[in-house]
């Protein structure tokens, strides 16, 4: 059994190898990836950012420790100050703009639960899963009070806006302290609209069962990483229209998106010949769009995906 500084470390490792397993991932079909740019966001922003969040994600998961242990109470694991530590730190890192919002948004409560997890040595899947919701359903007013300031520095483009508690106005931080609004208030509000806030009242519904087993299925299957986050960002993309592309166009034109995946999986992905040239085809049609056809809310539940994966214990 690992001693508790290792385990955080690990903890901390999984986290930043998933999310530069996932901006590695090519093609990602409008995505920055390890041969595609675009105009003001380069992959090593994303690569900076990866390892920016790295003191955040160790400190969630000693947080969950903490709780386990009796140290404290899961309302006061903190996530929403893990949270505005890791886009602050992702911000003084890199220059590219939002990189990573969604993903520490998904992985700070996956690291607390996590650490909730330690001294028992391996995670369980199971397990992890219900320390999650546990985490998700335990949050405050503080929590949410920070993440809203945590959307305010990575300032993200298409959020969207709603009549109650939207992150744009003012008066609803003023509102949210009175009534005590928890994070998964706000997030089922947004949660018609937005994948990541889904996540949040499902507990974490399309990382766990689309993402993470499409990952190891296919991984399991071709033996090669690549294939395996292609495949899971395709996956997931197919099933989950892309609220990111919906929020900056329309819900018909994400379906679309949706459709062309699944065509691609269909026709075999980066595994057949005619797959991975209608990957590339779609990879250059949604970049012609200029962000607006970017799956940047898939990506994220690609990242979530192979974090689950790498806690679990996968290795390659």
């Amino acid at each position: 059994m690992q001693n508790t500084g290792e385990f955080f470390s690990l903890v901390q490792q999984c986290a930043i190898l998933a999310v530069l397993l996932e901006v590695s991932g090519y093609p990602k079909p409008g995505n920055v990836h390890r041969t595609r740019d675009t105009p003001k966001t380069r992959y090593e922003h994303f690569l900076a950012g990866a390892v920016a969040i790295g003191p955040s994600i160790r400190d969630a998961a000693l947080s969950g420790h903490r709780v386990s242990s009796g140290g404290i109470n899961v309302k006061e694991a903190g996530v929403g100050k893990h949270i505005l530590r890791a886009v602050i730190d992702t911000s003084n890192w890199q220059s590219g703009g939002n990189v990573n919002l969604g993903t520490i948004l998904l992985f700070i409560p996956l690291a607390v639960a996590a650490g909730m997890a330690h001294p028992c040595g391996k995670i369980v899947l199971s397990k992890l899963r219900e320390n999650v919701r546990k985490v998700m359903e335990s949050t405050t007013a503080d929590d949410t009070l920070a993440v809203y300031e945590a959307i305010s520095i990575a300032n993200p483009g298409g959020l969207g806006r709603v009549e109650k508690y939207d992150v744009t106005n003012e008066v609803s931080k003023s509102l949210i302290r009175r009534e005590n609004v928890a994070l998964q208030d706000v997030f089922r509000v947004s949660a018609g609209w937005d994948n990541i806030s889904k996540e949040w009242i499902t507990g974490m519904e399309i990382t766990f069962e689309v993402g993470y087993p499409t990952f190891l299925r296919i991984y399991n299957e071709f033996r090669d990483v690549n294939t395996a986050t292609v495949h899971t960002f395709l996956e997931i993309l197919s099933k989950n229209p892309d609220t990111l592309i919906q929020r900056k166009t329309s819900r018909e034109k994400a379906l679309e998106i949706s459709k062309a995946a699944a065509e691609i999986l269909k026709q075999g992905g980066l595994t057949s010949e005619k797959g991975r040239t209608m990957c590339w085809k779609l990879d250059e049609k949604l970049h012609r769009s200029k962000g607006k056809l970017n799956p940047g809310t898939t990506a994220d539940l690609t990242a979530s995906s192979i974090f689950v994966a790498l806690l679990e214990g996968f290795r390659f």
